[in-house]
């Protein structure tokens, strides 16, 4: 069976994916042995390959040994327990099973008559995670606005897929005095482009401003303070768009965040839904709620009233997070809720002869295809309906429970040492940012210096892999404790080591 392997035979693949199936199972065991971040060099696998693809088969066994001695090496483990970088991209054996049927059942799965399954358990399972987040009933598949949700590869696609949406609506109703096809209603179409403007904060992920690039929008920044935690606050934006405005520009869109990528931020929905109220109203501003990371901590009761409740408000038009961060779900399933399914469809949908059905043509099913901006989808619903059942809600809650657990016990044990560190964010949804003092022995160097230090010094460590930020001209070291892995244990280990590279700097001198 080594001497090669017939890709059609049955029993050899049984055999071959058993194996496969062993030495997965064995790398995540001891994935703690393993050094985080890859020790590589910068084009280091193509002297290890050969220079073109083989032209006869290759026994799977070797192709399997690879992977340990080539591939691996180049690898850094984000399911490792020192992993507290950037933000979690979970995974789990439910998911890795789920993800096995949903390679068998492989397929573009774009209509309903595709396959039946792909789209019906997207939309149930959709429906119970908004339950389980506590989203407001108008984003349910049966309630009251015909809203639902839809996933995506990522929270940028859901972002820029909503804004085409938001475009489109807000010109058909800045135009629907004029005649369809007429040169009129086309030059003020184009006059009304040049004009228009997308908002995020300061704070906001960078995949808006890609998205307004994209779609060759204008886009603009409204400010955030320390004094408000960094948090985007109804009376910028009313100050803004009145800026804007003022200018004769149309801003017609606004991202709200929950956890900013920075510091965790949440943004004032309440207030913003005020501003956006002032200034034209819903049907002017589509504002959509990212929460990718951070929305994840929805599913804990407590979050909710303050959180989820005030989307109910009109000006909230799509919400998304990813169950790929936080929630146990492989890599990539973004959920994605939009208040009304019609906005995204007249937008995004199109109708060539070869994807037409009776189905489809009778409105009797939902056609996925037309929620996002490519044609073919996977069978992504499969593993997140997994995870949901194999964990159940209570056990999912235990998870992110523990995260923020993990990060409140970090800032508390770095609080304890306040002569070496200084909290820059206190913990929130198991994402903490700090600094380390200016130390004595240190030559006068400021605390820039001191955190930059300490924190290069932890990563070319290897045993720990932490990221940093830039918040107005401060850097910080950013933490975050939501991989599934991470315990008690890693987190103090990391205190220990943090101490022990100040000492180290203060020696040196």
């Amino acid at each position: 069976m080594d001497a090669k392997m017939d890709p059609t035979d049955t029993e050899e693949f049984r055999a071959q994916a058993k194996a496969a199936i062993d030495e997965i199972a064995d790398y995540l065991d001891n994935i703690s042995s393993q050094r985080v971040v890859s020790a590589v060099e910068p084009g280091y696998l193509r002297p290890l390959l050969p220079s073109s693809a083989p032209l006869d088969p290759e026994p799977m066994s070797a192709i399997r040994a690879d992977v340990q001695s080539k591939i691996l090496p180049g690898i850094t483990h984000w399911s490792h327990p020192g992993f507290m970088a950037f933000f979690p991209c979970s995974s789990s054996y439910p998911a890795a099973i789920a993800e096995m049927y949903s390679n068998a059942f492989n397929g573009a799965h774009f209509n309903w008559i595709c396959s039946p399954a792909v789209t019906e358990l997207e939309t149930i399972v959709l429906d119970w995670l908004a339950q389980a987040l506590g989203l407001p009933e108008c984003f349910l598949s049966t309630g009251p606005t015909r809203g639902g949700g839809v996933i995506h590869g990522s929270a940028s696609e859901a972002i820029l897929t909503v804004m085409v949406a938001a475009r489109d609506r807000y010109l058909e109703r800045a135009l629907a005095g004029l005649p369809e096809g007429s040169e009129e209603r086309e030059d003020e179409m184009w006059r009304r482009r040049s004009r228009l403007v997308a908002l995020g904060s300061s704070g906001t992920h960078s995949s808006t401003r890609k998205a307004a690039q994209i779609m060759g929008v204008r886009y603009a920044t409204v400010p955030v303070s320390a004094a408000d935690g960094y948090a985007l606050t109804g009376e910028a934006v009313a100050a803004k768009v009145a800026e804007l405005k003022g200018r004769g520009l149309e801003p017609f869109y606004l991202t709200a965040t929950l956890g900013t990528t920075d510091v965790c931020a949440v943004d004032d929905f309440a207030g913003i839904a005020r501003a956006v109220a002032e200034h034209g109203g819903s049907e002017d501003m589509w504002v959509h709620v990212d929460a990718a990371y951070a929305g994840t901590a929805l599913l804990l009761p407590e979050n909710q009233e303050a959180l989820a409740r005030p989307l109910a408000q009109a000006c909230f038009q799509s919400f998304n997070v990813n169950p790929h961060k936080w929630m146990l779900t492989t890599f990539d399933c973004s959920a994605v809720w939009v208040r009304r399914r019609g906005d995204l469809a007249r937008a995004l949908s199109a109708q060539p002869a070869y994807l037409r059905n009776a189905h489809s043509d009778a409105a009797l099913v939902t056609d996925y295809r037309d929620w996002q901006i490519p044609l073919g989808r996977r069978f992504r619903s499969l593993k997140l309906w997994f995870v949901m059942r194999a964990y159940g809600l209570a056990g999912l809650r235990a998870h992110v429970r523990r995260g923020v657990a993990l990060a409140e016990r970090l800032e508390a044990r770095l609080r304890a040492q306040h002569e070496a560190f200084e909290m820059f964010t206190g913990a929130r949804f198991g994402l903490l940012t700090f600094c380390v003092r200016p130390q004595e022995g240190g030559g006068g160097r400021d605390g820039e210096w001191w955190t930059r230090s300490v924190y290069d010094m932890v990563n070319a460590e290897g045993g720990y892999y932490l990221t940093s930020t830039v918040v107005e001209g401060t850097f910080a070291i950013r933490v975050c404790t939501g991989v599934e892995r991470v315990r008690e244990e890693h987190v103090d280990g990391l205190v220990e080591v943090l101490l022990a590279k100040v000492e180290e700097l203060k020696r040196s001198g």
